[in-house]
């Protein structure tokens, strides 16, 4: 793991960011001694989040297809 200074790391901060991605975890130390940690957070999404399609149909022909579909 990797550690900065504050200086540093604000002079090199999209470097800084890569690294925490890659590593998992970056600290970064200023003057007076205190430690932070820079941790990337997890992207979470629902496996239910997709992207939606322009279609021209009536909600009537969705109902007609899904009953359609049942009667199968």
């Amino acid at each position: 793991m990797q550690v900065y200074t504050y200086s540093e790391a604000r002079q090199k901060l999209a470097s800084v960011l890569e690294e925490a991605e890659n590593t998992g975890k970056v600290l970064i130390r200023r003057k007076d001694g205190r430690t932070f940690s820079l941790v990337p957070e997890k992207n979470i999404s629902s496996p239910l989040d997709v992207p939606s399609i322009e279609v021209k149909i009536t909600t009537q022909e969705i109902v007609d297809i899904v009953r359609e579909g049942r009667e199968r």
